[in-house]
């Protein structure tokens, strides 16, 4: 997979992908992140992209045609999808991280200041996407929360695939507790059906866990998710 990422702060991305999961992935070449600095589009000598909104206001916009200077400089097929990291997008979730997963590329745009000018946005975005009903000053952090979630989902990126298949919002539901070394600590022991090898047994116990956690934590998520009748009947007893 490529990712292109549009940005007036490459810098930025750059250090968070040379880390962890992403940077192995790059160095294994699973993955292809670049990060794209707009500036470098700007057309003057000075390398400003932002000018004032037409109607007046608050704060500074990046002009168009840096933008589009830059998505056209790039290398990409012809249904290459562009996401736009706004908070008047769609909000980002596990479902989209699978469906983006299957793209071969994806170019991503940071928006900064103000905002973007429309006029590009409607030209070269296919999907506006956010990551929560909050404000962050630029989409940088943003697309590297999105492009995280992402490429983890690639085979080859995680050492095993039941990783990600068991994890939160998998089922629409939130994982089971954890445990490790050492079996005591501070007097709480593991559980005990963790340390007997029933498998089927641990799978059980572990789906019972995932459905406490989600009806005490995200009670939300159990609309969606997939229950048989006697789970549902589990999970009242902690929405009660």
């Amino acid at each position: 997979m490529k990712i292109t990422i549009m940005t007036l702060f490459p810098e930025m991305i750059e250090q968070c992908i040379s880390h962890s999961i992403m940077g192995r992935a790059i160095q294994n070449g699973i993955v292809n992140i670049e990060a794209i600095d707009i500036r470098k589009y700007s057309g003057n000598k000075h390398n400003q992209v932002d000018d004032y909104p037409y109607g007046g206001g608050a704060g500074m916009l990046i002009r168009a045609q840096p933008v589009k200077d830059c998505y056209n400089a790039i290398e990409k097929s012809h249904n290459t999808r562009v996401i736009y990291m706004t908070p008047a997008g769609k909000v980002w979730n596990q479902k989209l991280a699978e469906e983006f997963s299957n793209e071969k590329e994806i170019i991503i745009l940071c928006g900064h200041y103000e905002g973007i000018d429309q006029r590009v946005i409607d030209d070269i975005v296919t999907d506006e996407i956010s990551i929560g009903d909050y404000v962050l000053t630029g989409g940088e952090i943003a697309a590297i929360t999105i492009t995280d979630s992402i490429i983890r989902l690639i085979d080859g990126v995680l050492g095993k695939k039941e990783s990600f298949e068991m994890e939160s919002f998998s089922d629409n539901l939130l994982e089971h507790n954890h445990y490790t070394r050492p079996r005591v600590f501070e007097g709480r022991e593991v559980p005990e059906v963790l340390l007997e090898g029933n498998h089927k047994k641990i799978e059980q116990y572990r789906r019972e866990q995932s459905l406490r956690n989600t009806a005490i934590k995200r009670p939300d998520l159990l609309e969606k998710a997939n229950l048989s009748i006697c789970e549902k009947e589990y999970v009242k007893n902690f929405l009660e």
